[in-house]
């Protein structure tokens, strides 16, 4: 866990399973404004 410094903008460290986006990151995964927040996410390499 990292965090609470400038290279990860001051936020508290967060848990392994936990991914911070940006609003233009959920809008290009087309999750709508509503639906933004807790969401289960599976990860595949391709």
């Amino acid at each position: 866990m990292e965090g609470c410094d400038g290279e990860h903008d001051y936020q508290p460290p967060c848990p392994n399973n936990v991914v911070d986006a940006s609003k233009a990151v959920w809008d290009a995964l087309g999750v709508a404004s509503g639906e933004q927040g807790d969401l289960k996410v599976t990860w595949s390499f391709v």
